[in-house]
């Protein structure tokens, strides 16, 4: 159970459950949500999004769309569930107009990276700014390839971190390009970018990275074509691929649904397995094949959960997205070892799998976890230190993280550092902790989760 501590509003003390039931519907997919209100936005005509993530990071986007030209509409769904529908209307991407002041991020790397993209291809100046946090967040990775594009962008301390300057033009030029660093917001950026190229662009990846970006551009009327590498030939490993795009294509305005975010559903996943009481079903969940690692990682671990697809709501969404409801209960966990692949494909839920990891017996290793470094927070050293205050065996050489699970959790005081993220696993660890677990700066679970807190109180009452 959880409770707000009135003196000190950015504080939420969390006590322990002694047990955990409950029906949930998760807020929309961020990473959908975001994307869904950009191609709206390149697309002439209406779109209707409906069951978009509520949070502060997908405000930003609208804010960013209607600042451009678009007429961004936003109507709530349902307070309970932190998701709400759009209606965008577009004059579509040669329509769109130069912005009169700074396009504001807040605290979404999503939002400036991928729009990015689509700014180089703008015939106008436009500068991509956002909050503390996200100016201490590089963005060299976007901005080289997009120079290598034709378009010209600067940003402060060598060209490494926003505020985003980019003017763009029309047409670009094509590029193939190896990522350094698997990623799916700059494989994005490009690709977006690639819609107003002079001909083909590819993005190779050594790990294939999520892919909604392709599957929502698919739904909209735009080829694009993924090929797998041959790890011989191209140096790279067995999960290699090549996703290219062709310029001049069209994004066609359609209508959708946006599916429940399995990032969300992580806590939960791993409160139900964790607690020794624990019974969740969570509704309408995305099963995207790149993004459902968690749920696999999981059942690797011992956890019982229960997939029931759901053929008519996938088929209704308008994205092209898996769905499917999870029902998870209490069980017996093992240790895991994630390397390089592995990390990549759950980047987002390896703070909550450390929790996951700390109540299995045994060590588990995560190797590779580099990217962690450059979220909100640097999410290595603020999941390490938070764990390691709430009773866990856990350490970190570089990039790697050990975690020896099995020691009991104990309350205690935890900084979220302002990351959304941080703010819920401590939260989770805090209904299976003894005694009281106050969590500062709570308030960041809304980048993502508003709502999350009350929630929470439901769950373990």
């Amino acid at each position: 159970m959880m409770t707000a501590d009135p003196s000190a509003p950015d504080v939420a003390v969390v006590r322990p459950a002694a047990r955990l039931r409950g029906v949930l519907r998760l807020p929309g997919d961020k990473s959908i949500s975001h994307r869904a209100l950009m191609l709206a936005t390149l697309a002439a005509g209406e779109s209707r999004i409906a069951g978009a993530g509520d949070g502060a990071d997908v405000r930003s986007t609208a804010g960013i769309c209607a600042a451009l030209g678009a007429q961004v509409e936003r109507v709530t769904d349902d307070e309970t569930a932190a998701t709400v529908s759009y209606r965008v209307v577009s004059p579509g991407v040669d329509g769109l107009r130069e912005p009169a002041a700074d396009l504001d991020c807040g605290n979404s790397g999503t939002s400036l990276r991928l729009l990015a993209g689509i700014l180089a291809g703008l015939p106008f100046r436009s500068v991509l700014g956002g909050d503390d946090s996200l100016r201490r967040r590089p963005v060299a990775r976007i901005i080289e390839p997009l120079r290598a594009m034709g378009a010209t962008l600067h940003a402060r301390s060598d060209d490494s971190l926003p505020p985003l300057t980019v003017i763009g033009r029309q047409p670009l030029h094509a590029i193939d390009r190896w990522t350094p660093v698997p990623s799916a917001q700059v494989k994005s950026a490009i690709l977006l970018a690639g819609l107003r190229a002079d001909g083909t662009t590819t993005v190779r990846e050594a790990v294939a990275t999520r892919d909604h970006t392709e599957r929502m551009l698919r739904a909209r009327g735009v080829a694009v074509r993924t090929e797998r590498l041959e790890g011989g030939e191209t140096g790279a490993g067995d999960g290699a691929v090549a996703v290219s795009v062709d310029g001049g294509q069209s994004v066609a305005a359609v209508d959708e649904r946006i599916p429940g975010d399995v990032s969300a559903a992580a806590f939960w996943l791993v409160a139900g397995s964790i607690h020794r009481d624990a019974d969740l079903t969570l509704h309408g969940v995305g099963m995207n094949p790149t993004r459902r690692a968690v749920v696999d990682i999981l059942r690797a671990m011992g956890a019982w959960i229960e997939e029931s697809p759901d053929a008519t709501e996938r088929a209704a969404d308008g994205v092209g997205e898996p769905v499917a409801d999870l029902r998870v209960r209490s069980a017996d966990l093992r240790p895991i070892e994630l390397g390089p692949a592995e990390v990549a494909a759950a980047i987002d839920e390896i703070p909550i799998l450390c929790l996951a990891a700390a109540a299995a017996g045994g060590t588990s290793t995560i190797r590779g976890a580099g990217e962690l470094r450059h979220k909100e927070s640097d999410r290595i050293r603020g999941t390490a230190d938070g764990l390691r205050a709430l009773g866990v065996d856990i350490s970190v050489d570089g990039d790697d993280l050990s975690i020896r699970g099995g020691s009991p959790l104990r309350g205690a005081v935890v900084d979220s550092l302002d990351d959304h993220r941080l703010a819920m696993t401590f939260a989770i660890a805090g209904l299976l902790a003894s005694g009281e677990t106050t969590v500062l700066r709570p308030g960041s679970a809304s980048i993502s989760y508003p709502g999350f807190f009350d929630v929470l109180g439901r769950v373990g009452s």
